[in-house]
């Protein structure tokens, strides 16, 4: 199968950026199984060595379908967007949707939740190449510190809980994703972070939290940090109750539930290696391609992935906090 994406960025991304790991691992492994792996893309990219087909983005960008291979079979794109033409397109949608905003018949949403707020039952689950999550576990175990993973300037994901549930117990939290600007021996700041500074944080850390106030579509830091063994703690929002099952973590129904569950003790409850096997058995890269494979196969037979084209459902902003 000839199968064409589209980033404008440079492939494989150094550093953070959840969106285009996950864009890059799934055509890595597209090209593993002996697909045809064509990218429209930044010219620095460097997939060639993992067998994927490099067209160089002409100017701009602004005229890239122009350099889409007549020849191709499907058009995998992660933005909502339909190329002109006959080349069958097929969209996942990362973000959560504007009010009114409507979606082709060929999207694909990162969680049940997400698909649900968008009037679709289409979705895949997002997912990781774990072999670039090597399993180190801890020595030992403790319920002492815990990690805060997201963008930390961005309300929704509201670490302003996480510091004031830290300060309250005594529990140390490590932010990665940013800063907190205020003074707490609590409160550990470690910015931005990405490759192994990332991976060395996470597993310095007891748990997580993610406490977030919106429908989070999917959330890759959860599975991220379940990746070393790490119970998640998750408010209940979005696809969250899908992912945090209680084997892996609790759902926090408001603050003065998370701040209860941070300071017990709970260490004994969960074990490493189950949680580290569940991100085995539901999130890999390797299960992701095949269930794409699929619905390239249903697109490229004239199947519409839903029978309606999606719509934002919600009667207010994604971005509206919600309570917590």
């Amino acid at each position: 199968m000839k199968i064409v994406f589209f980033h404008n960025g440079i492939l494989p991304v150094m550093g953070y950026g959840g969106i285009e790991r996950i864009l890059f691992w799934h055509m890595v492994e597209l090209a593993r199984l002996k697909h045809h792996i064509v990218l429209i893309g930044h010219a620095d990219s460097k997939v060639q060595k993992f067998g994927i087909e490099l067209i160089p983005i002409i100017g701009n960008g602004e005229k890239w379908e122009s350099q889409i291979p007549q020849d191709a079979d499907i058009i995998h794109l992660s933005f909502n967007y339909i190329v002109p033409g006959k080349i069958p397109t097929i969209v996942t949608v990362h973000g959560n949707g504007k009010i009114g905003e409507v979606f082709d018949f060929n999207s694909v949403f990162v969680s049940k939740k997400h698909a649900e707020i968008h009037g679709s039952t289409q979705y895949i689950h997002n997912a990781i190449d774990l072999s670039e999550y090597p399993y180190e576990p801890k020595k030992l175990r403790g319920w002492n510190h815990f990690l805060f993973l997201a963008k930390a300037s961005w309300r929704v994901k509201n670490l302003k809980d996480a510091v004031t549930v830290a300060r309250n117990t005594h529990k140390h939290l490590h932010v990665a994703g940013g800063r907190w600007w205020g003074l707490s021996r609590y409160v550990h700041n470690h910015g931005i972070v990405g490759g192994e500074e990332k991976m060395s944080i996470i597993r310095s850390c007891d748990f997580m939290v993610f406490p977030v106030r919106w429908h989070e579509p999917f959330g890759i830091a959860v599975i991220e940090a379940m990746s070393q063994g790490l119970p998640v703690i998750g408010s209940p929002y979005g696809s969250l109750p899908e992912l945090i099952t209680k084997d892996v973590g609790f759902i926090a129904k408001d603050t003065s539930e998370l701040e209860i569950l941070v300071k017990d003790n709970h260490a004994e409850k969960f074990n490493p290696q189950v949680i580290r096997k569940y991100v085995e058995d539901n999130f890999s890269i390797s299960q992701h391609a095949l269930k794409y494979l699929e619905l390239y196969k249903d697109v490229i037979n004239g199947k519409k992935l839903n029978s309606q084209k999606p719509t934002y459902q919600l009667p207010n902003r994604a971005e509206d906090l919600l309570d917590f």
